[in-house]
């Protein structure tokens, strides 16, 4: 997923994936809601359970072992399969695997060092992790591809070897673990598409990347920013095809996409809604991309860019949550994207993503909000990392569901445990369409189960207790900014 630059721009090699029709309609108009939605139709803003405010925190590159594997109660693990390697990748490899063979995870902090020096790994290693990634690692259900993978997020880099096996000492990201020991920890959570973070971004906003019946997007356009900030010149997507199941490098349209998205519903049923994300510019050197974002998923939908939400509903700074927590203006459904050093992306030299996150948590705990809100916290994509969990199917015509990923849910309405229902990216999506009778998009969304299963509301709310963190809120707030867009896949 990331790639930084020698002073020049971005040129990517563009995939593609397919996915389920969409059922939805071109932004800018009213849904038309299907028969057999998700609720019956409410009152504008009236939500059917105690949460009004649901929080969805995004961050960045991680599987469910990598940061969960030793969590009790958990469906995770400290050894990995590996595939027999290649001559042309084991003479290469500081522990080349000769044979098909079970190998321990090596425990690192959340920076990636504590490999032994002997074998010569470098911390921050990124990995690949693009559809054509995520099959190799899937290796056909037998989860054992992990040490067949290059280096870098398209796997272009020089073999990843033995570096995909590894998990995080849980010290390192004691405040992940302390909502995962209070509240739910969901460990059967999978990606919707077996890919990157543009897709997995859209994927969340918009429950799937269908094009048409027959051709869908997937992994990264071919040059940056991603969205209709773009230059039409240079940006393409790709897309994968029914037909073929093959993906197209740059056979896609410029992203700058007409499907419909989470805002439709939400707009048609006067439901206030927010994405909070940094800006890449100056970094871009793109005087007219006006903020846009690496992960600022709405950027890429031409309804919202070219429209008064594009001011009004997404940010230009991820921070901007708190303000709008202590000046009770928090809406109905936020979405939340960090800054680079504070995404938990494995290529960052940082520690500060589980402060960054817990800090978010502990602003609403804290606020009057705390009674009414649902706060979903997940990593976009496995980063490459080894995960022993096959997917619950084969991959789709669109390319998934992809690997697990975590997935923590806190509220004063859940009690603590390990959640093990199947969920997708469309679990969360499908929660805020019953929750606010929106009716639904028709794509992943329609299909996944409610995560509103892991709620308990006939009990009384809990009471909030401050989650320890090594940055605090303050810190965050005065961080030196950074624009820097890390994640380019």
């Amino acid at each position: 997923m990331q790639l930084r630059a020698a002073g020049i721009g971005f040129a990517f090699v563009a995939m593609s994936a397919t996915i389920l029709a969409c059922g939805g309609v071109s932004p800018g108009t009213m849904p038309a809601f299907p028969s057999g939605t998700h609720a019956g139709i409410r009152a504008a803003t009236t939500s059917s359970t105690k949460i009004k405010h649901v929080i969805i925190v995004i961050q960045e590159n991680r599987s469910f072992d990598n940061l969960f594997a030793t969590f009790p109660g958990a469906d995770g693990t400290t050894t990995g399969k590996a595939e027999a390697m290649p001559a042309s990748i084991a003479t290469s490899c500081p522990v080349p695997i000769t044979e098909a063979t079970t190998i321990p995870l090596t425990e690192v902090d959340l920076q990636g060092n504590g490999f032994p020096s002997s074998y010569g790994y470098p911390p921050n290693q990124d990995l690949n992790h693009i559809y054509s990634g995520f099959q190799l690692d899937r290796d056909k259900g037998k989860m054992d591809g992990f040490d067949l993978e290059g280096g870098g997020a398209r796997g272009s880099g020089t073999p990843a070897c033995t570096y995909p096996y590894q998990y995080v000492n849980p010290k390192a990201i004691a405040p992940y673990w302390d909502m995962a020991q209070q509240y739910v920890l969901a460990d059967h959570t999978f990606q919707t598409q077996g890919s990157g973070s543009f897709t997995a971004h859209q994927d969340l906003i918009a429950g799937g990347t269908q094009l048409s019946n027959t051709e869908a997007l997937i992994d990264t356009p071919s040059y940056f920013p991603w969205g209709c900030d773009g230059n039409p010149a240079k940006l393409v997507t790709a897309v994968i095809k029914r037909t073929t199941g093959k993906v197209y490098q740059f056979g896609g349209p410029f992203p700058c996409l007409t499907y419909s998205t989470m805002r439709d519903l939400l707009d048609a049923k006067s439901v206030s809604w927010k994405f909070y994300a940094v800006r890449v510019y100056p970094y871009t050197k793109c005087p007219k991309c006006e903020g846009a974002g690496i992960w600022s998923a709405f950027d890429a939908i031409k309804a919202v860019r070219y429209s008064s939400e594009w001011k009004n509903n997404v940010t230009r700074s991820s921070t901007d949550i708190f303000a709008d927590i202590s000046n009770n203006k928090l809406p109905a459904v936020a979405w939340i994207t960090p800054s680079g050093p504070n995404s938990d992306h494995p290529a960052e030299q940082s520690d500060k993503g589980p402060s960054w996150v817990a800090s978010i948590v502990n602003a609403v705990g804290k606020s009057s909000y705390w009674d009414s809100t649902a706060v979903v916290i997940l990593w976009d994509d496995w980063g490459g990392f080894y995960d022993h969990v096959r997917p619950p199917s084969a991959p789709g015509w669109q390319g998934g569901p992809g690997f697990r990923i975590p997935m923590l849910i806190v509220s004063p309405y859940v009690k603590p445990h390990v959640e093990h229902t199947v969920y997708e990216f469309g679990s969360i999506l499908r929660f805020v369409e019953d929750n606010w009778s929106l009716g639904t998009l028709g794509k992943n969304d329609a299909h996944s189960a409610s995560i509103g299963n892991a709620f308990d509301f006939n009990m009384p709310p809990r009471t909030f207790k401050v989650i320890p963190v090594k940055y605090s809120r303050e810190f965050f707030l005065h961080q030196p900014f950074s624009d820097d867009p890390l994640d380019t896949e």
